[in-house]
């Protein structure tokens, strides 16, 4: 049984952004079964991998937030660094010996369904309407922005 389930109100309705929060879930179900089974080496691997995706995943959001022009992306990147910060000191005391797990655990399953709600809901519109070619995204690199 999966310690979190995906359901349809934790969808954005940008498909690039839902699988990569689905993503972020089965992780966190991977967290639970890991904890479950007493096995602290796997509970780190589990955790750096978590932590390697969801900062991936936070830079993808942030890069398509500013490319699609939402207002508030600064704001949401300072939301992503305060919950880095956080995690990393799970990380940081899990590595000193300290049995963080079942806190951690809580944490990301509130952390991450208040943020899927609240913040990513806020910005999927305009980057949906973005997404559709309504608005045009700024190229990326230096000679697309030259030659763009």
């Amino acid at each position: 049984m999966s310690y979190m389930k995906w359901t349809s109100d934790l969808e954005l309705g940008i498909e690039v952004i839902d699988n990569q929060h689905l993503r972020i879930v089965e992780y966190i179900n991977d967290l639970h079964r890991a904890i479950d089974n007493q096995n602290r080496v796997e509970v780190g691997e589990v955790l750096e991998q978590l932590v390697e995706y969801t900062m991936s995943h936070f830079a993808f959001e942030e890069d398509l937030q500013e490319q699609a022009g939402y207002p508030f992306h600064h704001a949401h990147k300072k939301v992503h660094e305060l919950f880095n910060r956080k995690i990393e000191d799970f990380q940081y005391r899990f590595d000193l010996g300290e049995d963080v797990s079942r806190h951690l655990l809580t944490t990301l399953r509130a952390w991450l369904i208040n943020h899927i709600k609240r913040d990513d809901a806020d910005y999927a519109e305009t980057v949906k309407v973005a997404l559709a070619g309504t608005l045009k995204p700024r190229p990326k690199g230096f000679f697309a922005r030259l030659f763009g």
